[in-house]
């Protein structure tokens, strides 16, 4: 069988070198092999030792929030691009957004853009969700409610000091879809304000929320 026809079984899922070389330990020399693959546009290097098949021979695009979680972790994606993932924000947002207990951290890959945010440990650990794909892969993800709340609390500057001005902030300026606040669940937002996160911002919020819900 050739090598692509191996690789296009992992679909969208970031291969490790080890994984490469089992796939390839036919060969006397695997990573002069993978060096190939990489310059022949077979393969695209996310980081040192991890992989991804490229699209032109899966025929699937990326899973760019899959890529996030193994590119820095531990990480789960939140902030502008889990908003629009959810559709509580009308624009496509191409860069890929996570929070992390790491530092603060950025890469610029051929494919797309990833950043991540550090988070305290107790906040953190709140409102993570896995989303499982089609191909039964996962990544890790805020809920709805952990993604707003992330994007309130590592906005910097933010300027906001009266409900009146965060609605502004959240349906003038983000453009959130006030509908979809109707299914949010308060204790997601009461969990982050216990985990010391923004706590006046936080309060305002969730009164928003209740109004929505009434």
């Amino acid at each position: 069988m050739r090598i692509e026809n191996q690789l296009i079984r992992f679909g969208s899922v970031p291969l490790t070198h080890g994984t490469l070389l089992s796939v390839l330990q036919g060969y006397r020399s695997p990573n002069d092999k993978i060096a190939q693959l990489i310059a022949d546009g077979v393969l695209l290097s996310v980081k040192r030792g991890l992989y991804v098949v490229a699209p032109a021979l899966t025929s699937s695009l990326v899973s760019m929030p899959l890529v996030a979680n193994h590119l820095y972790g531990p990480s789960y994606v939140s902030l502008e691009y889990a908003l629009y993932f959810y559709g509580l924000i009308p624009e496509r947002v191409v860069e890929v957004t996570s929070v992390t207990t790491r530092q603060t951290k950025r890469y610029d890959l051929p494919f797309g853009r990833f950043s991540y945010k550090h988070s305290p440990l107790k906040l953190y650990s709140v409102g993570i969700t896995r989303i499982i794909l089609s191909d039964q892969t996962g990544f890790l993800i805020a809920s709805p409610e952990k993604a707003l709340c992330d994007t309130l609390i590592f906005t910097k500057k933010l300027a906001v000091n009266s409900v009146h001005e965060l609605r502004e902030c959240l349906f003038d300026d983000l453009r959130i879809d006030e509908e979809l606040l109707r299914g949010f669940d308060i204790r997601v937002i009461e969990a982050c304000m216990n985990a010391g996160g923004k706590v006046k911002i936080l309060k305002m919020f969730a009164q928003i929320v209740r109004s929505c819900q009434e």
